[in-house]
This record gives C-alpha cells, structure tokens and sequence, in this order.
C-alpha cells in the first residue's frame, strides 16, 4: 500500500511539473484561399500554452504582446503546424536584447531551458558588442536573422556559420524600432525574409512539424501582427514529427 501510494505521489508530480496551462489568444491562422481570394479570409484566433515561463512573463499592450524576458522559457501555439508561412513583427526595447521564435517544436524544455526545433534568432544589434570573445566582434549577421536547428534538431544552411546560417545581408533595425519577419516553411526548408527582402535559408531539417515557440531570453521584447497562412501538407514521416503534447 506504501509502495502504491509513492507511485501515485510521483506519477502526480510528474503531470503537474509537466503541465502547460493555457494563457492568452494572440495572432491568427487562416487557410490557403486567403492568399488567392479577394475577400477577406476567415480567420482563427491562436491560442498560446506556458511551457516554462510564467503568467507574469506577459502581457498585452494594447495589439502588442510583450514578454518580460524572465524567465527563461517559451510558450507554445496549442496546434501544431507542417508546411506554413509565419508573419511576425518584434521589436527590443534594450541594447542587446535576446529572444526567438522555434518553428516544428516538440515544445519540451531542454537543459538550458529552451526546446528543439529551428530557431530563427531575434537578437538587438548591439548584442555584438557585449560579447566579444577574445576581443574579437561576432559577426552581425549573426543576430540578423540566424537559422539554426536546436536539441537534435539537424538543418542544413544556405549561409554556413558553422552548422548555423547567417543572413547574406543586414538589414535588423535596432532598438524601439519594430522588424518584420516572414518565415516560410514546406517540407523542411524555411526560408527568411528580413523587412522586405529574402537573406537567410535552411533545408533538409530532420523535425518539419510541430508547435510554434515564442521565446523569453532575458530581456524585454514586444511582438505584434502575427498571421499563419497554413499551406498544403507535403509526405513526411513519422520521425520527422515532433511529439503531440498530451
């Protein structure tokens, strides 16, 4: 009877370390026809899960969600999603600023707090300067808009940094100035459009669905005008899907 009762102790520590409570609706995903009708598209609210942050991480001013920056963590979408195209637009309030989005995430935390999946980076342009390593600037393309795959998440970049690829060309605004973003994702390439203009890429991800993680990093960011456009699925198997939360 001891024994059985420890078990349902744990098992229920467990449920309840790995609950993911829902918070908020912000942003919107609509069907393919929205980008052929001339009508204006239906489109549906996204719900967003706390995987590892807190209530008080966010908050809404006015249109714009605003993540506090502590702790460490991301919320989810309550969907998963396989081949789409993400407009998002964000903005740092202070000089090097961190933060991302993870497409085709399981949403589980690693041991740095944050899951696998694509990231595609976030960061404010003056993050080159505090961190030099021995002396020596990253280069900024490196915050401009770095794709790169995380906790075993493999991609193959257009612009190799290493295993990462960093955009061909600058085009980040600083701080309190707001950056566009448009992802596109099918069948395991993305391809990134920073303010106007395509500059970065990966392809042959081994994940290529899954849920959609907007990322607190340490420092204050703001995001507004989300919109998924959802497009046709393509064949893909088993393994390249991440995990459904239950």
């Amino acid at each position: 009877m001891r024994n059985v009762i420890l078990i349902g102790f744990l098992l229920a520590f467990v449920f309840q370390s790995n609950a993911q409570e829902y918070l908020f609706e912000f942003g919107t995903v609509r069907g393919l026809d929205a980008l052929v009708d001339s009508e204006s598209p239906a489109e549906t609210p996204i719900k967003w899960f706390d995987v590892n942050t807190g209530k008080d991480s966010w908050y809404f001013d006015g249109e714009e969600l605003v993540c506090k920056g502590l702790p460490i963590g991301v919320i989810r979408s309550e969907n998963q999603y396989q081949n789409f195209i993400m407009h998002i637009e964000w903005k740092h309030m202070e000089a090097g600023g961190n933060s991302g989005t993870f497409v085709w995430s399981s949403a589980v935390p690693g041991e740095n707090r944050l899951p696998d999946g694509v990231e595609v980076q976030m960061l404010e342009l003056d993050w080159v300067n505090q961190n030099k390593k021995d002396g020596v600037l990253p280069p900024i393309a490196y915050v401009h808009g770095e794709l790169f795959g995380v906790g075993g998440v493999e991609t193959v970049p257009d612009n190799p940094r290493g295993t990462r690829s960093k955009s061909i060309e600058n085009r980040c605004l600083g701080k309190g100035e707001w950056n566009s973003y448009v992802v596109v994702c099918v069948d395991g390439v993305i391809k990134l459009s920073v303010n106007g203009k395509f500059v970065n890429g990966i392809s042959q991800s081994t994940q290529r669905k899954g849920y959609i993680c907007l990322e607190s990093e340490g420092a204050p960011i703001h995001f507004r005008n989300l919109r998924i456009t959802e497009l046709p699925p393509g064949v893909i198997s088993e393994d390249q899907i991440a995990p459904l939360f239950q």
